[in-house]
């Protein structure tokens, strides 16, 4: 009887054994097919980003189209578009960049301007202006534009240098002309990018330059003072005489070239650039009040009153602001904090020429203020 019992508890045991290996088998093949569809989904992945970077651009019907254009209205060479277009690289970063934010958080001017007036690029600012400081002096004298706003502006776009974009250019340019996100202005900047794709392309002739060669930013700007190759071509000089433009590794061609923008699209020399005001309330409804201020800053990015025309909206509490020129209104928001009111001189929009923002001029002419104080504390 006892030896019946321990024939049944064996054969138990034993059964036991049996089925927990053949469970955990079952969980082991599992696991490696489970393993294994990760293995195929993530070599899928890869696989999809390595065919989007070697896309065959030249058998898109777009670059067959510019091609066309470049031929007949530029006389391009063939051969030559060939070789450039057969190893130019699809850049999904640059598509990604592209992509507008997700909503959330309204506008803040004071975190906007904490990115840029900040203690490491000021110190950058100041080593960049003690070793350029004559050639500061040329442009001022030359183009009345003040050292601290050459200084500021290029502080701003690449922290003197330090970050200049590391994407190829035509690579860059090419991928946001014929791939441009889906996006309300998708049309009109494809557009612009392929304008500027043509100017890329004529300038590296003109200057005897591989356009595989460039470097830029993720949207196409070059050099320290990130001009896209149509500004380029219209609005940089060779500030230091050596027979070529070079916007990455001449500072001097940077300042003058930045110089040389900002006259070109309306600066005039010994003009303020902004005031602060204040706005206030009047005795008409919150509707009429409501309109009336949108009516003010919606004129657009340019001076358009004088400052009999904004009161008694608008006045500005410094005694040294000119009743004899034009002002804008700029709005600068800050999230659930009251926005901030300046009034913007021609030469504050010319900035915004530079950059369609108030935030960024505001931001050039900050850090530019910031670092000359330094300067003269030092």
């Amino acid at each position: 009887m006892a030896q019946n019992i321990l024939k049944i508890l064996r054969s138990s045991l034993t059964l036991a054994l049996l089925t927990t290996i053949l469970l955990h088998s079952a969980d082991a093949n599992s696991g490696t097919n489970s393993k294994h569809k990760k293995k195929k989904q993530t070599a899928k992945v890869i696989n999809s980003q390595i065919i989007k970077e070697n896309v065959h651009f030249l058998e898109w019907k777009g670059i067959q189209e510019l091609k066309q254009v470049m031929l007949t209205q530029h006389q391009f060479d063939s051969a030559e578009f060939d070789r450039i277009f057969e190893k130019v690289r699809f850049v999904e970063a640059a598509v990604q960049s592209m992509k507008p934010m997700p909503i959330g958080k309204p506008k803040n001017w004071k975190v906007y301007r904490s990115r840029f007036v900040e203690t490491a690029r000021v110190n950058a600012g100041l080593l960049f202006w003690e070793r350029n400081e004559p050639v500061l002096q040329q442009v001022e004298s030359e183009f009345g534009i003040p050292a601290e706003i050459i200084v500021g502006l290029i502080g701003v776009e690449t922290i003197y240098g330090k970050n200049m974009g590391k994407f190829n250019a035509i690579d860059a340019i090419t991928t946001l002309a014929f791939s441009y996100p889906d996006t309300p202005n998708k049309e009109q900047r494809s557009a612009f990018f392929k304008n500027e794709l043509i100017q890329l392309l004529l300038w590296s002739r003109e200057s005897k330059i591989d356009p595989l060669e460039i470097k830029a930013s993720y949207a196409g700007a070059i050099g320290l003072c990130q001009f896209m190759p149509s500004s380029l071509r219209s609005y940089a000089i060779d500030f230091d005489h050596d027979g070529k433009i070079d916007l990455r590794g001449s500072e001097t061609d940077a300042i003058g070239s930045v110089a040389n923008y900002l006259v070109r699209h309306g600066w005039k020399k010994g003009l303020p650039y902004a005031f602060p005001a204040s706005l206030y309330s009047t005795n008409l409804s919150q509707e009429t009040e409501n309109k009336e201020l949108l009516d003010i800053l919606g004129k657009g990015l340019r001076a358009s009153f004088t400052l009999d025309q904004l009161k008694p909206r608008f006045t500005t509490p410094d005694a040294n602001a000119p009743t004899n020129i034009m002002y804008g209104v700029i709005d600068l928001q800050n999230g659930d904090d009251p926005t901030e009111y300046w009034l913007g001189t021609e030469n504050f929009f010319a900035i915004t020429q530079y950059n369609r923002s108030y935030f960024y001029a505001m931001s050039v002419i900050d850090l530019g203020k910031a670092i000359n104080l330094a300067r003269t504390k030092n």
